[in-house]
């Protein structure tokens, strides 16, 4: 193991057991990433069932879909039509109607391994399909290149092309989206895969991940001779479930390797740190798990299995041979670790091995927690799970799981029916749900009767016809409370802003009375903010269900289809996203001053006051950062109302300097016009 002194490695198990519980605080203990890839799997199971035949299917895929939360990770999605799909030979055809399913056959035979070309069978209506196909030798073939620049913004504006990727920035986080087509069959050329699966993962996985087939991204081999027109063997899909199918200790060398790469090979020069990327430390503990060369994976010899990594990696270095787990004959090397910069990167890489485990001395993460074991040799280490995080450290997670993965866009009383149906029939056997993914249907039920309470009330107020009204009013009212028993405490907001919209303001406010009393309370859990202690005294060791009923609340998510408030209208359609998402403590003092301004004009002041002090004051308490924008808006929308236009135009204004996390500039700006009565860039 390089020559490392002996000292050192008489305390190694000892220091591999510190280093585990220093990845589990860092990475996540088993049951936290459990908890990630849980939420993340139900709920892709439902919108997969829900989204139509000829709409896009959306994949979380890379480390996030692995179960990370890396500070500073990026965030990879993959998306695809749904009614195109790639066959690998031409009898793979009868397994699909053509009358609703594009079909493009695959063609390896003149591309190197790992790639191919996308031949198109059958005519397509799809615009952007249409755009990038090309004819060569009589057949018409999908150019990669053309559909890469073609798509590279659809996720989100102003993306620019990285690899086969659009990429862009939001919010601090960056995005990689990658528009790919999907196949149902495992390709020939990853056959071999199949055959070394041995000892891992499990039969079961392997069916699994066969039965589910690959995708294609939108890149060509540099040296194959048709680089704009080849697409790329993409085994995202694979490769996360062969990262499910690791022991929290593999799981947590892979995230060890993650960090060796970002903290110390890729600080050694300018020259090398970007030859490596973090593809090739999965694809390095893969091979290493596979070859059986560690028979043990286990908190005890997690630095034995880091080194074991660490020493294929530097091979492949030496070599310039990088084997793609799934098409060895697919050297992820070629095009970049070779030549003089190959040498470079295996002389930094090989005085890193000198130095033995002494080498992760250069990790600023675990730096500290190294030394203490080296300075402390019989300091007691505890590798049990439990005493590193809390059942409110859980519950905050799982809360903020179900915040980002229960917005399934759903655009018709149709899909919404679907949406219903698929919960059904997912809860007849919920046996096979884990408590994370109940918990997650429950709240997505709730987030979809809201939706459709409100459509239902535009649908038949259109009408006009007084007993229809009525009836879908009292359906509309049954809905909301109903989602209400079972959802978390801003739900309520739901039920007060439908009473407002159909002018019911008495009852509107008893509901925003009832939700400011449930705000108030000491052991609110609201994002991270929560008094732990207050908190477990309160509702600990209950349900989720109750927790969340009783002491969680979310910010609150308008679907931007539906009229919610009408003050917010021009918002809603100006924003070039689905959804709009507003404070929760703002929309508690905009909805109370909207209410009082029909019943008592004193209340309705003493509310907007608070809102001023609230967006004016607040310093990411109660209104984040990302959120600035829509809570100066909604300042400026109550200040007009009363006829405060100075102050509106600088709350506009404000909004205008914050980050556009709803979109909503246009109509900023639309209403700094309406004030000043000048063109925006006037």
């Amino acid at each position: 193991m390089g020559s490392v002194s002996s000292a050192m490695f008489e305390g190694l198990e000892h220091m591999s057991e510190s280093v585990f519980m220093v990845l589990c605080d860092i990475v996540g203990t088993s049951q936290l990433v459990a908890l990630r890839r849980e939420t993340m799997d139900i709920r892709e199971m439902v919108m997969r069932r829900v989204i139509s035949n000829d709409r896009a299917i959306e994949m979380l895929s890379g480390s996030e879909r692995e179960g990370f939360r890396l500070i500073g990770s990026d965030t990879d999605k993959m998306h695809w039509l749904n009614d195109h799909r790639v066959i690998m030979d031409m009898s793979q055809s009868k397994y699909y109607n053509t009358a609703n399913t594009i079909l493009i056959l695959s063609d390896s035979s003149e591309s190197p391994p790992g790639f191919t070309l996308l031949q198109l069978l059958t005519p397509t209506t799809n615009r952007d399909v249409k755009s990038s196909c090309v004819r060569m030798n009589d057949r018409v073939y999908i150019s990669s290149c053309i559909w890469r620049q073609l798509t590279c913004s659809l996720y989100l504006p102003n993306s620019t092309v990285h690899g086969p990727c659009g990429n862009a920035v939001k919010a601090g986080v960056e995005y990689d989206s990658a528009w790919c087509f999907v196949c149902d069959f495992w390709p020939l050329s990853a056959s071999s895969w199949i055959d070394r699966c041995h000892s891992w993962p499990d039969p079961e996985v392997v069916e699994d991940i066969v039965r589910n087939g690959c995708h294609f991204v939108a890149i060509g081999h540099p040296l194959g001779p048709h680089e704009n027109e080849e697409w790329r063997f993409s085994f995202s899909q694979a490769e996360y479930k062969c990262v499910y199918a690791m022991n929290h200790s593999q799981f947590l060398t892979y995230g060890l390797l993650k960090h060796f790469l970002k903290e110390v090979i890729n600080q050694q020069s300018e020259e090398t740190n970007k030859l490596l990327c973090s593809y090739h430390m999965k694809t390095t503990i893969f091979w290493a798990i596979q070859q059986n060369t560690l028979p043990h994976w286990c908190p005890q010899n997690l630095l034995a299995g880091f080194w074991v990594c660490f020493k294929l990696l530097l091979k492949w270095v030496y070599k310039g041979i990088c084997p793609n787990f799934f098409v060895p004959q697919n050297n992820l090397f070629l095009t970049k670790v070779h030549g003089s910069a190959q040498n470079r990167l295996f002389l930094q890489l090989h005085e890193l091995y000198k130095k033995g485990l002494a080498c992760l001395l250069q990790s600023s993460s675990i730096r500290s927690y190294i030394i203490d074991v080296l300075y402390n040799p019989r300091a007691f280490v505890c590798t049990d799970e439990s005493l590193i995080m809390s059942e409110v450290d859980y519950d905050t997670e799982i809360f903020l799981e179900i915040n980002v993965t229960c917005n399934i866009v759903i655009r018709d009383l149709q899909s919404f029916v679907k949406c219903l149906c698929t919960v059904e029939q997912l809860l007849v056997d919920s046996t096979q749900l884990t408590q994370y993914q109940l918990f997650y249907l429950q709240t997505l039920t709730a987030t979809n009767l809201q939706f459709t309470a409100f459509i239902l009330h535009s649908m038949f107020t259109y009408t006009g016809v007084n007993k229809q009204m009525y009836i879908a009013d009292k359906m509309s009212c049954h809905m909301l409370k109903l989602a209400a028993k079972f959802g978390c405490i801003s739900d309520l907001f739901c039920i007060a802003m439908y009473y407002y919209k159909t002018f019911r303001y008495r009852e509107a406010l008893s509901f925003i009375e009832m939700t400011k009393v449930k705000l108030a309370q000491p052991y609110l859990m609201y994002r991270r903010r929560v008094d732990r202690e207050r908190y477990t005294e309160a509702v600990g060791g209950q349900s989720l269900s109750t927790k969340i009923r009783e002491a969680g609340t979310l910010d609150i998510i308008l679907m931007n289809r539906v009229c919610y408030i009408s003050e917010l209208i021009l918002e809603q359609q100006s924003a070039s996203s689905d959804v709009m998402l507003i404070p929760v403590f703002v929309m508690l003092h905009f909805l109370e001053f909207l209410c009082y301004r029909q019943i008592d004009t004193t209340l309705s002041q003493a509310a907007l006051d608070e809102l001023q002090v609230l967006v004016h004051y607040d310093r990411g308490r109660y209104v984040d950062v990302h959120h600035r924008d829509i809570s100066w808006e909604i300042l400026g929308i109550c200040q007009q109302i009363t006829g405060n236009l100075q102050a509106a135009l600088y709350s506009y204004q404000q909004s205008l300097t914050q980050y556009p996390w709803n979109k909503i500039q246009a109509a900023t700006q639309s209403r700094i016009q309406d004030i000043t009565g000048t063109a925006p860039h006037e």
